[in-house]
C-alpha cells in the first residue's frame, strides 16, 4: 500500500522515520514525491491543503496525526469515501492531563501573585485553598478529558465533567448535554475546554458561558482556539467576572504580536504546547491503523462525520 504523508512540523523527518520503522511493507511518501496520485491508498497528514487530499481519488483512509480533526471537514476538504482516523494515544493524553494540573496550580496555589511579588521584592504569604475545596469542570470527557479527570480526581480535587452523551467515570460527577450544562458551569471554579472543535461547539467559551461560572472563576482552553470568543474573555476579565485564564490555543496562530491577550496581566499564554503528538506511539497507531485497513477491518478512532455537520447540539 502507497501513503502520502503531509506534515508541516520541524519534526517531520523524524515522523517519516518512524513510520517507515513500525511499518516497513507500506510506502510512504513525502507529498512532494508523489508521482502517481492514483496509486495512493492511504494518507497522513496534518493540516494538509485541500487540493492534496482532492488529487487523491483512491483513498481508502486518511490518519490524522493528532486529536484534532476539525480541519479535514471543511468543505470540499475530505474525499468522500475516505474514513478519518483520529490519533488517541496515551502518551498525549498524560500530556494534556499535566498541562492541566500545571494551570489548575498555577492559579490554586496562586504563583503569578508570587512572581510579580518576586519582581518587586515582596515577601509576603497569599491564602490559597486547598484540593479538596476546588472545584474542577472539564468540557470534554474523550480519552484527554477522561484522563485528566481521573489525575486530578486522585489528587483530591472536586471533578465534574461535561458531554454530549451521558459518561461515567469513577469519582468524577459526569453531566451531559444542554439541559445539565447551566448547572455544571455553576460549581466550575476552573473550567477546562478539552472539547472537539465541531460546529456545536464552536464559540462555546463565550459571554453566556462565563456569567454562569462562580464570579472568580478560572478559565483554561487547551482545546482549540475557535472555541474561544476572545473578546468576551477580555471584558469578563476586565470586569472581574473571571479571575485569570490560560490560553495554549487560539483563532490564529502564532498569536499576532498586536493582541490584547498578550499584555493582559491575568491571562497565561502557552504557544500550543499542552499535548504535542509523539512520533514514536503516535507512528504504532497509524501504523495498525493502516494493517487493519490493508486486511478489510474496521479501524480504531474512526470519526463520525455527522459531528462536524453544520447543525445545532453539543459536544463531545
Amino acid at each position: 500500500m502507497q501513503v502520502a504523508f503531509h506534515c508541516p512540523w520541524p519534526n517531520a523527518a523524524t515522523w517519516l522515520a518512524a513510520l517507515r520503522a513500525r511499518g516497513s511493507e507500506f510506502t510512504f511518501v513525502p507529498w512532494p514525491e508523489v508521482r502517481d496520485p492514483e496509486a495512493i491508498e492511504a494518507a497522513v497528514v496534518w493540516r494538509p491543503p485541500a487540493a492534496i487530499l482532492q488529487q487523491l481519488r483512491n483513498l481508502r483512509v486518511i490518519c490524522a496525526m493528532g486529536a484534532g480533526v476539525d480541519y479535514l471537514f471543511r468543505a470540499g476538504m475530505t474525499p468522500p469515501q475516505a474514513p478519518v482516523v483520529r490519533l488517541v494515544d496515551p502518551v498525549m493524553n498524560e500530556r494534556m492531563a499535566s498541562y492541566v494540573l500545571a494551570a489548575v496550580l498555577y492559579h490554586q496555589r496562586q504563583l503569578g501573585r508570587y512572581r510579580e511579588q518576586q519582581r518587586a521584592g515582596v515577601w509576603r504569604q497569599v491564602a490559597h485553598r486547598g484540593a479538596a475545596d476546588v472545584r474542577v469542570g472539564i468540557m470534554g470527557l474523550g480519552p484527554m478529558g477522561r484522563t485528566s479527570a481521573e489525575l486530578l480526581r486522585r489528587i483530591g480535587y472536586d471533578v465534574a465533567g461535561w458531554s454530549r452523551q451521558p459518561r461515567s467515570i469513577a469519582g468524577v460527577r459526569c453531566f451531559a448535554g444542554r439541559d445539565q450544562f447551566a448547572e455544571f458551569l455553576g460549581r466550575s471554579d476552573f473550567l477546562v475546554c478539552l472539547l472537539p472543535l465541531t460546529p456545536a461547539t464552536s464559540g462555546i467559551l463565550n459571554r453566556t458561558t462565563f456569567d454562569a461560572l462562580p464570579e472568580g472563576a478560572v478559565v483554561i482552553n487547551a482545546a482549540r482556539g475557535d472555541h474561544l470568543v476572545e473578546a468576551d474573555l477580555l471584558a469578563a476579565l476586565d470586569r472581574g467576572r473571571l479571575a485569570g485564564a490560560v490560553l495554549d490555543v487560539f483563532s490564529v496562530e502564532p498569536l499576532p504580536k498586536d493582541h490584547p491577550l498578550w499584555r493582559h496581566p491575568d491571562v497565561l499564554i502557552t504557544p500550543h504546547v499542552a499535548s504535542l503528538s509523539n512520533p514514536g506511539t503516535g507512528a504504532a497507531q497509524i501504523v495498525a491503523t493502516l494493517r487493519a485497513v490493508q486486511a478489510g477491518e474496521q479501524p480504531a478512532h474512526v470519526v463520525d462525520p455527522a459531528d462536524y455537520a453544520p447543525a445545532p447540539g453539543s459536544c463531545d
